[in-house]
């Protein structure tokens, strides 16, 4: 490897990683809240559903499966929402990587680059050792 990864660490822009680390962390935080607001609400409406069965139960196995499929359809578009907050951050975890890894990408060569020009500095001061060497 032309550099090292301690170096190639060194060269990375933390700035924009450590400004782009609160938005990340909190649609985290209001991911996991969402997550356990919604617990919390499925707790609740089960709890309701088990009160209101109890108070007045189905009449028929039809209307059981009616209250089971309701609930069933609650617990799906929860899971749907998580599932998309989810993709967002995501998204935004997958755009710092590309953001780190095109920076990396432009430390080696700038790496390349600086090498090339030592060796021709080296080449020329070789040269120039020479040249007054030899007068």
């Amino acid at each position: 490897m032309a550099i090292s990864w301690i170096s190639a660490l060194k060269m990375v822009p933390w700035g924009d990683v450590i400004k782009a680390t609160p938005q990340v962390v909190k649609a985290a935080q209001g991911l996991l809240k969402k997550k356990e607001d919604q617990a919390e609400a499925h707790a609740r409406s089960d709890a309701a559903q088990q009160a209101s069965q109890r108070l007045s139960p189905p009449q028929s196995s039809g209307e059981q499966a009616l209250l089971l499929i309701r609930g069933l359809d609650e617990r799906i578009d929860q899971l749907e929402q998580s599932q998309r907050q989810s993709l967002e951050i995501i998204e935004k975890l997958a755009q710092q990587n590309a953001q780190v890894v095109a920076t990396v990408g432009a430390l080696r060569i700038g790496a390349q680059r600086l090498a090339l020009a030592c060796g021709v500095l080296a080449a020329s001061l070789i040269g120039l050792s020479i040249y007054v060497l030899r007068s």
